[in-house]
């Protein structure tokens, strides 16, 4: 028998059977896993495995390529603060839609899980979570192999007049160095290189480039699609002041 214990995030629940559930979690030390949860869609539970929740999960299986039981516990509950805000639960359908779609299964990115930790926490702070989850973006493409490098141009080695993204590198571009490749770069805004006042739009814009390397590098190998999830949060955030 294999056994271990870990804390994570709700990710996605599914019926199975008449009381059971699969829940899908996001470990600090076991990545995405999934597991079977006896009782996980009856009353006592149900409203514990919500997703964004934190809960201790201890996952036992007679294999280790076997989906296995979780017997979980309660740490965290979020549906307060998702429910709170139309922002907030777009937020949290977006983060979990993410991970799901991105992540492979199994593997741990103990970075990633601690600042997705921090981003949930953020639920109930509209002020601070548009521009928490743009920098939360960059850490997931970093994560899986394909960090953006926005420090200086990629043509002449400027670390000003950066305006542009290559769509092919994924590094900053001067103005002046992209002459008639102008209209084929990706937007590089200064609240993407951590400068500048972090509005609405400007994070909507930015959230623009990052999402087209989450869907062409991350998803490529899948339906190659944003999450719907994302389209709505970037949405509400571009209507902010």
């Amino acid at each position: 028998m294999i056994e271990w214990q870990d804390e994570g995030a709700v990710l996605a629940v599914r019926p199975y059977g008449e009381a059971a559930a699969i829940v899908e979690v996001f470990t600090a030390r076991h990545g995405r896993h999934a597991g079977l949860v006896r009782g996980g869609a009856g009353r006592r539970l149900s409203p514990v495995l919500q997703p964004g929740g934190q809960i201790s999960v201890t996952w036992k299986a007679r294999l280790d390529d076997q989906l296995g039981a979780y017997v979980v516990e309660p740490l965290r509950s979020r549906a307060a603060q998702a429910m709170g805000a139309r922002l907030a639960l777009a937020g949290l359908n977006a983060v979990t839609a993410l991970l799901l779609a991105t992540l492979p299964e199994r593997d741990a990115h103990p970075a990633l899980y601690a600042r997705t930790v921090g981003l949930l926490d953020l639920l109930d702070r509209p002020d601070l979570w548009p521009l928490a989850y743009l920098q939360w973006e960059l850490v997931l493409l970093e994560e899986l192999g394909f960090a953006l490098d926005l420090a200086s141009c990629a043509v002449t080695g400027a670390t000003e007049g950066l305006d542009h993204v290559s769509p092919r590198t994924g590094r900053a571009v001067s103005a002046a160095a992209a002459g008639d490749w102008t209209a084929r770069m990706l937007p590089l805004p200064p609240v993407l290189r951590g400068n500048g006042a972090a509005h609405g739009a400007e994070i909507a814009l930015a959230l623009g480039t990052t999402g087209y390397f989450i869907e062409h590098r991350l998803l490529r190998q899948t339906d190659g699609r944003l999450p719907p999830a994302r389209a709505r949060l970037v949405g509400l955030i571009a209507a902010q002041d």
